[in-house]
């Protein structure tokens, strides 16, 4: 049985040594379509553009670690066209002429930012950051910039505003929506991360687009926004969102709606192939997740946890997928960490640090304790993690109380639901 991976992210390789783990006996072949070796992403943003980190430091697997588990790594190969010819099996072809037949497929192909549809996008120094080829144009670019403009106000351009400015360069983040992360966090946590970006020089400009990118001879000079101003801006960073990769399913007439849709054991439409990681669009595995509706996770943990899952699938044992979505960002000397998925009707809490700079919103379902965002507040994300991921909730009236952590609150809310249930 030829098990095939086309895409080396943190999700196919992840897949990779699961299966492997779980079982899988027969040949894996983990196609990437980068040169690299497999990588972590996250610090392209951070320590990387700061030159504290390499590629050989961010690999994710040791050369040793794939030859020990007998995985076939196949870089610089790009998957142009995938034949499935029932149960699972088919015949993947790359652009260089090169085929592999496989029993079971797996996608996990990724997402490409998206593209500002407006004109002068195709400028010289406009960049986007999502492989480390992106991320080494922008450490060329940010040596010698004069001016930064960020468009966008989500997490990859806030930590590239926070890298760029503390290595002095002039900076400002251009956010559509009326507050930053919109779409993420509440509004008091937008706040709070706006007035610390603002606070290490960031300019930081809600409530605007840019109406149009202008240069000079072919290189980016200004930011000309909707109300009229301009930014200069001689290095622009376009981080509005990613669109996955999506296009050798739909090719290869798998079901695909903002991404290949899946169920919760990572299943294609077909019944056989698997998609996992940014590509994917999942039904919520929050353990409370019954009414939500399906999304795309784009972060380490769903990759991680979600490949995790379907490793088991390809295995033929039955665990869907089920897991407390979390994610982080580190901006400057700001952390961000979220525990669970809230929507924007959900009710907020606000527990103020014990030390300045702490901050921690609680956020409310009904009754429910569904998600938490702190705010260099690590012990409380750690608590709020650990209770969600294990179904307890903390009444709204006892988180007002800051005269006890979270940890504690949580801790003694755990005990009285096991009292409960033991009661006959």
């Amino acid at each position: 049985m030829n098990l095939l991976i086309v895409g080396a992210g943190q999700a196919g390789v992840q897949i990779a040594g699961s299966a492997r783990d779980l079982g899988w006996e027969g040949p894996i072949t983990l196609v990437g379509q980068e040169p690299h070796a497999p990588y972590a992403r996250p610090p392209l943003s951070k320590a990387f553009l700061k030159g504290e980190a390499s590629l050989s430091s961010l690999a994710l697997r040791s050369a040793a670690f794939y030859a020990q588990q007998r995985i076939d790594l196949v870089p610089d190969e790009h998957i142009g066209r995938i034949e499935l010819t029932g149960g699972g099996a088919g015949t993947a072809f790359s652009a260089a002429g090169r085929r592999w037949r496989f029993d079971r497929l797996v996608l996990a192909t990724g997402a490409r930012p998206r593209r500002l549809p407006i004109e002068g996008a195709d400028l010289d120094g406009v960049l986007a950051l999502r492989d480390i080829r992106d991320a080494q144009a922008l450490a060329r670019r940010l040596a010698g910039a004069t001016a930064l403009v960020v468009i966008g106000g989500g997490f990859v351009g806030l930590e590239v505003a926070a890298t760029a400015a503390a290595a002095g360069v002039p900076t400002t983040v251009v956010e559509a929506a009326p507050a930053l992360m919109n779409r993420v966090v509440s509004t008091a946590t937008a706040d709070i991360i706006a007035t610390a970006h603002r606070a290490a020089g960031v300019q930081i400009r809600t409530g605007q687009r840019p109406l149009r990118l202008r240069g000079t001879d072919g290189a980016v000079v200004a930011v000309e926004l909707d109300d009229g101003d301009e930014l200069p801006a001689d290095l622009v960073l376009v981080g509005v969102g990613a669109q996955p990769r999506d296009e050798l399913a739909r090719a290869a007439g798998l079901h695909c709606d903002n991404g290949i849709v899946v169920d919760a054991r990572s299943l294609a439409s077909d019944g056989h192939t698997v998609a996992i990681g940014d590509c994917a669009n999942l039904p919520d595995p929050s353990p409370w997740s019954d009414d939500s509706p399906r999304l795309r996770l784009e972060s380490v943990d769903n990759a991680v946890e979600q490949a995790t899952s379907a490793a088991a699938t390809l295995v033929g044992l039955d665990r869907p997928y089920r897991s407390l979505p979390w994610f982080w960002s580190d901006q400057g000397g700001l952390k961000l960490q979220i525990a669970g998925l809230a929507r924007p009707d959900d009710e907020v809490l606000i527990r103020p640090g014990r030390r300045p700079g702490q901050h921690t919103a609680l956020r409310y379902r009904g009754p429910r304790l569904v998600a938490a965002e702190c705010v260099n507040s690590p012990a409380d994300f750690l608590a709020v993690r650990r209770a969600l991921g294990e179904g307890v909730t903390l009444p709204r009236t006892t988180a007002t109380d800051t005269g006890l952590s979270l940890k504690e609150h949580l801790a003694t809310a755990q005990s009285a639901d096991i009292k409960e249930s033991r009661c006959p």
